[in-house]
């Protein structure tokens, strides 16, 4: 079965770094599209940024220029760079990747984030 296991979240200070990884097993990975979204407590989950299989991107506005998403194939692993932080980015992180049919959606375990001011 589809399998996304997350890592790297912590405490950080704002302005500091963080590198999510996310695992995956059970898929034909090197096809999917693989994404990162973010749910804040009392919030709605919201997509942080996307990688597709020809390797582009898309992100959230409020992370341009500060996130930078990236996959190894190899490794069936996604990569989450976060740079910069601020503390609106504390929120617990979720990987995530869709069936390919009918766009069924695969979610993490979530890796909680928090920025200090």
């Amino acid at each position: 079965q589809v399998q996304l296991v997350e890592s790297g979240g912590g405490l950080v200070q704002a302005g500091g770094s963080l590198r999510l990884s996310c695992a995956a097993s059970g898929i034909t990975f090197s096809i999917r599209r693989m994404a990162w979204y973010r749910q804040a407590p009392g919030k709605q989950r919201e997509l942080v940024a996307a990688v597709v299989r020809d390797g582009s991107t898309n992100y959230a506005e409020s992370v341009k220029g500060r996130f930078s998403i990236s996959r190894d194939n190899a490794r069936n692993t996604v990569f989450l760079q976060m740079n910069s932080l601020k503390p609106e980015d504390t929120a617990v992180y979720y990987c995530n990747t869709q069936r390919l049919y009918d766009y069924y959606n695969f979610w993490g375990q979530g890796t909680q984030v928090t920025v200090s001011s």
